[in-house]
């Protein structure tokens, strides 16, 4: 089961199943930047922060190319499993 998570961007409200995008931005990362660190597509990338699901193994590579470390997983990825 995925806990959804409203995420406010400008004057839209989406719900995310993630917070990729809020963590690249910070970090002032580009979607390109990203991909080639954690070793995916830029369209990976894409699809994941529109709330896309994934593998855990790309969830892995994007939380080791944020920063995180693996224990951070909830931070980043909204999800009970």
């Amino acid at each position: 089961m995925i806990t959804l998570q409203k995420s406010k961007i400008g004057s839209i409200h989406t719900n995310k199943s993630n917070c990729v995008q809020e963590s690249r931005e910070e970090k002032m990362m580009s979607k390109a930047e990203l991909a080639r660190s954690a070793g995916v597509t830029v369209q990976t990338i894409d699809r994941i922060e529109k709330g896309c699901d994934c593998r855990m193994d790309t969830k892995r590579k994007i939380l080791l190319a944020l920063g995180y470390q693996l224990a951070d997983r909830q931070k980043l990825f909204f999800e009970s499993n």
